[in-house]
């Protein structure tokens, strides 16, 4: 599968969250992610992702582990995504750790999810701020199951984001682990 998503950052939060609250209820969720590579950083490199994600919701727990291949489109930044739930995330850890794979960096993500269906798809639109970056973020995205369909899904994610009040200058493809990786280099 093929994760079509646009990141944008938010000049008006609470009207973006009216937005989307006037479609569905939204779901407010802390994730804490741990992003994978070898000692020699030929993931990143490679532009490519393994990470392990533990959600936290009001009423339960629950974690995942990802693998994300490099960028197909360079505009969007989407990526080729294959993600599993996983019961034990302690027991992935200690896999990753076996297999030589190393903590590049670990942060956390506070975030109001809503999922609904426009355009003939279904989305996940997420309000995203990480307490280590200044602002907030919006995500939208999509998923297809071939590289032939991104163009269209994505003209679908950038119509629904002018939807919710965002401006094709708000659209941005900095990565969080970069971000996060930035700050800290400056403490």
């Amino acid at each position: 599968m093929i994760e079509a998503e646009l990141k944008a950052r938010v000049h008006d939060p609470e009207y973006v969250r009216g937005q989307l609250d006037r479609l569905v209820e939204g779901r407010a969720e802390v994730y804490q992610d741990t992003y994978y590579d070898d000692p020699s950083g030929s993931l990143g490199s490679q532009d490519q992702e393994l990470r392990v994600r533990t959600i936290h919701g009001p009423n339960s727990t629950r974690s995942l582990l990802t693998y994300k291949g490099a960028r197909i489109d360079s505009t969007s930044g989407s990526k080729p995504e294959h993600e599993t739930r996983v019961d034990n995330p302690e027991a992935v850890h200690a896999m990753l750790h076996g297999l030589g794979y190393v903590p590049a960096i670990s942060f956390q993500k506070r975030c109001q999810n809503y999922e609904f269906s426009s355009h003939g798809r279904s989305f996940l639109a997420t309000l995203v701020q990480v307490p280590e970056i200044d602002g907030t973020f919006l995500e939208v995205e999509t998923m297809v199951p071939e590289e032939k369909e991104l163009s269209s899904a994505l003209d679908d994610v950038r119509s629904t984001m002018g939807e919710l009040g965002i401006h094709t200058d708000d659209f941005t493809t900095e990565l969080y682990t970069d971000a996060v990786a930035a700050r800290r280099a400056t403490r």
